[in-house]
C-alpha cells in the first residue's frame, strides 16, 4: 500500500504546509485560519485563506510520481492508495482504489442543517468573485467536505486504512512529512505487524529510523524511477 502526502503535488505547482518559507504554515497560524471553530465563527476570513490555494488545486495536473503509482497500481502491484491530500490528482492521474484521509473539494456541506451539495455549482463564482457558497435551504455558509483542525478523521477512512496497514507486506510512504496523526502512525502500525517501509520525501521524517529503505529526493523524478526499475527486475510487471 502506499501513502502520499502534500510533497507528491508540491512539483505540480501545489505549495505543501510545513517548508519554511513557502510551506503554508508558514504565513498563517493553522488553528486561527482552518480549524472547525475558526470556520464556525468566521468563515469568511477561512475562503479569503483558501481561494488562492482553490485556484491552485483546479488548474493543478498530475506529475510523474501521481502517474507513477496509477502504473504500479495498474501493474497489480499497489493494492491501496492512502493519501492526506485533497487535490483529487490521484483520481485525475488514473489511481482507482483511493482512501482520502482528509476529505475532498468534491462536496460541501452546511453545518446548521446538513444539507449537502455538489461544490461544482458554486466553483466559478467563488474563485472569480470570491462569493461564498451559501445553503440553498436555510441561507447558512456550507463547509467544504475537507477535514479541519478540531475535527475527527471520517471513521470508515481510517478504519479501512489501519486494517490495510495492518494487512499490508510493503508501505511505500511519499512525500508526506509523517508529523500529522493518525494518518502519520499507519507506518508504525504496518512495520510492527512485519511489513517493509520505503519512505520517499524530500525532507527527513520521525519514521526513517523504521524504514528498510529511506530516499530524500524529488517525487516526480524518483517515482517513475522506481517503476521503471521494477519493471526490469520482474517480468510479471510489464
Amino acid at each position: 500500500m502506499a501513502l502520499t502526502g502534500a510533497g507528491i503535488s508540491t512539483p505540480s505547482g501545489i505549495p505543501d504546509f510545513r517548508s519554511p518559507g513557502t510551506g503554508l504554515w508558514s504565513h498563517w497560524e493553522p488553528l486561527d485560519i482552518a480549524s472547525i471553530w475558526s470556520f464556525r465563527e468566521k468563515p469568511q476570513r477561512f475562503y479569503e485563506w483558501i481561494r488562492p490555494l482553490a485556484q491552485k488545486i483546479v488548474q493543478a495536473r498530475p506529475n510523474p510520481a501521481h502517474f507513477a503509482l496509477a502504473e504500479l497500481e495498474r501493474l497489480g502491484k499497489l493494492h491501496l492508495l492512502i493519501t492526506q491530500n485533497i487535490d483529487a490528482l490521484h483520481h485525475k492521474a488514473g489511481s482507482q482504489r483511493i482512501v482520502e484521509l482528509h476529505g475532498h473539494l468534491r462536496t460541501l456541506t452546511c453545518l446548521r442543517c446538513r444539507f449537502q451539495d455538489a461544490m461544482e455549482g458554486y466553483l466559478a463564482s467563488f474563485l472569480d468573485r470570491g462569493e461564498l457558497p451559501t445553503c440553498t435551504h436555510c441561507g447558512a455558509v456550507l463547509k467544504p467536505d475537507v477535514v479541519l483542525f478540531g475535527e475527527p478523521l471520517p471513521d470508515h477512512e481510517i478504519r479501512l486504512a489501519q486494517e490495510e496497514a495492518l494487512r499490508c507486506d510493503l508501505m511505500l510512504v511519499v512525500g508526506s512529512s509523517l508529523e500529522v496523526m493518525p494518518a502519520a502512525d499507519l507506518p508504525a502500525l504496518a512495520v510492527r505487524r512485519g511489513a517493509r517501509l520505503i519512505i520517499l520525501n524530500l525532507e527527513p521524517t520521525p519514521y526513517d529510523h523504521l524504514a528498510d529503505v529511506v530516499l530524500h529526493a524529488d517525487v516526480a523524478k524518483a517515482m517513475p524511477r522506481i517503476v521503471r526499475a521494477l519493471q526490469m527486475t520482474d517480468p510479471a510487471a510489464s
